[in-house]
């Protein structure tokens, strides 16, 4: 599937997570929830398809639906009592409420952290970071490589030790944890390993050295300086919004947010714009390619 968001330079992607990671985890307005998630699941199913995306949520909806059922069981602040608990504490509206934004925020950025996995690859991370702080940047690009790797290692390794049992599905319960324990701990030494191979053949690369020159295949366009552009105006009008208040939002004592204005409604009209800027690239994108087409 092409993905034209991912073609941008790494200064663009790295700027655009930056942005949409910072405002799911801070601005906790209903209405910047619902626009983040809904904006990470877009992102998501345009740059993974239908097929990825959907696995994605039977993960993240359950998560979302136990964060939003934790909070009103523990939490009884609130001045709107709706019932009763057959405990006696009292189900109040606002923590209600409270779990069902803490649900959304958690869903958001599990989302938004899947895209991020998919376009800043290794190769971005230590392009971006491997002169300043080339340590932080190899740990960093490991770290986004190891969940993929590791589940795709340990599919591999599941498949070998069933074709060593005759590659019939053992019986019984036992017998199938024996063989999980067994492919797990298989992978995990294989990991390790792999850590450790990896750190020695950078140290014999001169990965990090003074004066050390690497090549890059990345260069910074027109498009890409008009997308950093794009992204810091709409990036800093959402910030004046949040400092001036325009998207604030409490839960408790009572619900209440900022009145809705003209002005407060432009900062989420730009914070939606900005959630959803790799789908318009997309489409932009498409959009050229099927003019191009046509032209043939």
């Amino acid at each position: 599937m092409r993905d034209g968001f991912a073609g941008y330079h790494p200064a663009v992607n790295a700027l655009f997570f930056a942005l949409v990671l910072a405002g799911a985890m801070v601005l906790d307005h209903p209405l910047c929830l619902a626009i983040s998630l809904c904006g990470g699941a877009a992102c998501h199913l345009s740059m993974m398809g239908r097929q990825k995306t959907g696995k994605a949520l039977w993960y993240v909806l359950p998560m979302m639906a136990l964060a939003a059922v934790v909070n009103p069981a523990f939490s009884h602040a609130g001045a709107t009592i709706l019932t009763y608990l057959p405990s006696g504490n009292p189900l109040t509206l606002e923590s209600l409420a409270y779990g069902l934004g803490a649900g959304a925020m958690l869903g958001g950025v599990m989302v938004w952290f899947a895209c991020c996995t998919h376009v800043m690859t290794a190769d971005k991370l230590v392009y971006l970071f491997g002169r300043t702080a080339p340590a932080l940047s190899l740990v960093f690009s490991m770290t986004l490589r190891f969940v993929p790797r590791f589940s795709r290692q340990l599919g591999l390794t599941v498949q070998v030790q069933r074709g060593l049992n005759g590659g019939e599905e053992p019986d019984g319960l036992w017998q199938r944890l024996r063989l999980g324990v067994r492919a797990l701990s298989i992978v995990i030494t294989w990991s390790l390993e792999n850590g450790v191979e990896t750190a020695d053949s950078m140290r014999a690369r001169g990965y990090g050295l003074p004066g050390r020159t690497a090549f890059s295949i990345y260069r910074l366009m027109e498009r890409d300086r008009l997308a950093l552009a794009w992204l810091m105006g709409w990036g800093g009008y959402v910030l004046c919004g949040a400092l001036a208040g325009g998207l604030g939002w409490r839960y408790y004592p009572t619900l209440r947010g900022t009145a809705v204005t003209p002005l407060t409604a432009s900062f989420f009209g730009a914070y939606l714009v900005l959630c959803f800027t790799p789908v318009i690239l997309d489409w932009e994108e498409g959009r050229r390619w099927r003019r191009s087409a046509s032209k043939i």
